[in-house]
């Protein structure tokens, strides 16, 4: 499996939910809405999820292995980083 397009939307308001990320997989498969949030140990990613009738969240995609989720975050933090190194040097 081969990440081969990240797009980062920074979130302008307030909050830990730094960014909305879509990610394309092979250039065959896309997954929207991926969450940069800021947490108390760092920065990580959310899956896209959805509210379920019981008021708890599920995810809609998820990887299935650990090594998979990390090389996930791994390359979304990094377009992450220099689309926000890039904001900060327009200002």
């Amino acid at each position: 499996m081969n990440i081969t397009d990240v797009r980062v939307r920074k979130v302008t308001k307030e909050g830990k939910m730094k960014a909305v990320v879509s990610i394309t997989i092979d250039d065959e498969f896309v997954i929207h809405d991926i969450k940069v949030i800021e947490g108390e140990k760092g920065m990580f990613i959310a899956m896209p999820s959805r509210k379920a009738s019981d008021g708890e969240y599920k995810d809609i995609a998820h990887p299935i292995n650990s090594a998979t989720r990390r090389k996930i975050q791994d390359i979304i933090l990094e377009k992450y980083a220099i689309a926000a190194d890039a904001e900060e040097e327009a200002e």
